[in-house]
Parts: structure tokens; sequence; C-alpha cells
């Protein structure tokens, strides 16, 4: 038994390092498959953020209709105007909403105007995207980066083409918007939004959706065409201009790899690389412009725009009960006279028509930037700090290339 020790010791040893080496295979390929796993994650979710941000223009655009007005009608802290806190955000509003409805709240009453909103925002892009392809070739084609970028010219026309489509769109969902009670939800009146939007649609008839329009389409149309138009100019021409200007003029770049000019070996040309976070921050400079060009054309609008929705229950009884075209444009021509007399009034007691129709301007031009904006900025920050050479795209000016992520 003693000469048999030793043979068992050796067997276990073998055993013991065969083991060892196939726990070693085993991690490695663990290894592997974790490390494939997350570098396929990085890239699928990067995939998806940037399709999500194909437009970076839609980050700082707030949404039409409001997906969340039954459920803060319905929300006693909200009413309240309680302070500020995580249950009166978005989440904890939801929440209180999923609670006392049950998680049929979501598809009943959050979808509808969740799709009204997809719906109105694909008539905008897409018909921007069409218009500016057409009167500005260059954006017509499939390219990362277009330039030399479009004019304003162009993209004025094209946003204000954009507002007409949509406003043509979003008739119907601001009627339904404007005339939404909840205590119609509340009584039982319509179970759901899908059931409220087809019935008030039915009740309603064309000429009573389109009542107020013309103040829409002049809101619309003006105020996208000059989003637009500031946005893309801010976005493209002023960041070229730094661009040239800035790293153009310099003789010595700071020593960091971020600052690149030197001799492209192919080409005998002078490459400068602008450090990534630049184009980001015009980017939110960029937005951040747009919403102020865009609101002080359409904030002004909205406040003469409220004061003659006041007057849409009379005007919906008077639309059923006149069958006459005079009679008809009678009843309008006094509608807007009558808001034009109360403006007048309004303005006149705070001291006049600028002071009126701007009041609390700054406040609500502040909530204008979604939060989404800061979130396109990051996203927009670490895809540049970490792109590849294969990522970039060159730009020829003159005497110099300017290579951007």
């Amino acid at each position: 038994m003693i000469e048999e020790i030793p043979v068992a010791t050796a067997n276990s040893a073998d055993q013991s390092s065969s083991g060892q080496a196939d726990v070693q295979r085993n991690d490695r390929k663990s290894n592997a498959t974790t490390g494939a796993s997350a570098a396929g994650a990085r890239v699928l979710a990067t995939r998806l953020i940037a399709f999500y941000f194909r437009a970076p223009a839609k980050a700082f655009l707030r949404t039409r209709v409001d997906y969340l007005a039954f459920a803060r009608a319905i929300n006693p802290r909200y009413q309240a105007k309680e302070a500020w806190s995580w249950r009166m955000s978005t989440i904890g509003i939801l929440g209180h909403a999923v609670r006392a409805y049950g998680w049929g709240f979501i598809p009943n009453q959050v979808l509808p105007p969740l799709m009204a909103n997809v719906l109105v925002g694909t008539a905008l892009y897409t018909s921007y995207l069409q218009v500016l392809g057409a009167v500005h070739h260059p954006s017509a084609e499939p390219t990362k980066r277009i330039y030399p970028p479009p004019p304003i010219g162009s993209t004025f026309m094209a946003g204000l083409m954009a507002g007409t489509v949509q406003s043509i769109v979003a008739a119907p969902l601001d009627a339904l918007q404007i005339r939404f009670k909840t205590t119609d939800m509340l009584e039982g009146r319509y179970r759901n939004m899908w059931e409220y939007g087809v019935h008030k649609l039915r009740d309603l008839g064309f000429r009573s959706v389109f009542t107020g329009w013309s103040l829409s389409l002049v809101k619309d149309s003006l105020g996208f065409g000059a989003f637009f138009a500031t946005f893309e100019y801010v976005k493209a021409q002023s960041f070229y201009a730094f661009v040239t200007r800035y790293y153009g003029g310099l003789d010595v770049l700071p020593n960091d790899d971020l600052y690149t000019r030197g001799p492209d070996g192919n080409r005998g040309v002078t490459t400068i690389r602008p450090h990534y976070a630049l184009e980001p921050s015009f980017l939110m400079l960029a937005g951040i412009s747009a919403s102020l060009a865009q609101q002080t054309i359409q904030y002004p609008l909205a406040m003469i725009q409220d004061v003659h929705y006041t007057r849409f229950d009379s005007l919906d009884t008077m639309l059923k009960n006149s069958r006459v075209r005079l009679k008809l444009l009678e009843n309008y021509g006094n509608a807007y006279r009558n808001t034009l007399r109360e403006c007048s009034s309004s303005a006149t007691q705070v001291g006049g028509w600028r002071k009126w129709l701007y009041k609390g301007f700054w406040t609500n031009t502040v909530r204008q930037l979604p939060s989404i904006s800061a979130g396109l900025v990051i996203f927009e920050l670490v895809r540049r700090r970490y792109a590849t050479e294969a990522e970039a795209v060159r730009i020829e000016k003159d005497g110099y290339d300017i290579l951007l992520s």
C-alpha cells in the first residue's frame, strides 16, 4: 500500500493540473464571450441612440400633444401645486395614475397622445427634409455630413413649408386637446383617449376642427421657419467659420493629440482635427438659439391664441346651427374681432402690447428645452471622443483639410 500512495498522489496531481487547465480554458472562453457580448451590446446601444438622434433638431423641440394632461389632472399633488419632488416628475405622475387605474392606464390614456406626437413629428421632419432637398440639392444626398451646408434662405423656406404641413396634420389633434375636459373622463362619458378622439371628432365635424386654424398656420409656419434656419446656421455655418478662423490661423497648436495639425502622408495637405467637444458645443448652442428664435415668434401668437380658444364653445354651437356660408364667415369675423378687443384691453392694463405679449417669456423659453437635449449633447461627446478614423469626414478648405468625427 505504501507503494500505491505515490501513484495515487501522482494521479491526483495530474488530475489537479488537468482540472486547473480546463478551468483556465473555460475562464478564457467565458472572458472572450463576455467581452464579445459587451462589445456587441455597446455597438447595438450606440446604433440605437444614433438612430434616435439621427435628426438632432428634434431633441430641442417639445411635444405637440401633452401626453400627461389626464395624469396631471387626477394627481392631487399636482393640483395642489406642491413643491417639486420626484412624485411631481413624469415617473411619479405616471406611477400615481397606474396605482389608481391599473396598468391599463398606459395604453388607454398615455399611448394615444404619444402616437399623435409621433405622427406630427414624422410629418414635420419628412416634409422639412423633402423641401430642403428640393431647394438645396446636396441636402438630398444620403451623406453623413452635408457640405457645403444649406444657406439660411433654403432652411427657412423648408422650415416654413414643414410648419405648414404640420399645422394641417395637427389641426384635429389641437382641436381635441383644446376641448379636452377631465370631467368627461372621470364621469365615464369616454372610457379612454381612443374613444374620446373618435367621438369628439365626429361631433365636431370638419369645420369646427379647423376653427382658429389661421392663427396656428401663421404660428407654426413662421416659428419653424425661424427654428430650422437658426439651428442649421449656428450648427453648420457658424461652426465651420469658427474652425476655419481659429485652427486655420494657428501656427502652433497645443501639445495634445486632440488638436492634430500635420501633413497628410498621401496628399501632402495639412490636416486639422478640431477638439471632439467643439461640435457638440455648437450643437447645443444651435438648439438654444433656435428655441429662442422660435419662441420669439410663437409665444406672442400663442398668447392671442389662448384668448381665442375661450370662444370655441360658442363657435362650435354656432357652426352646428348655421348652414349659410355668409353667416359662417360673419361668425368667424366676429370671433376674431372680439379676441382682438379682449387682447387690446389686457395689453392696456399691463402697460402695452409688448409687455403683455411677452409676459413670462423667459420662464416659458427655459422650459421649452426638453431634458433630452442634454442627452443628445452627452451622446455626441462620447461618440466623437472614441470615434475611429473610418467614421471621420474630411472637409477640404483653403489649403488644408478639416477632419470631423
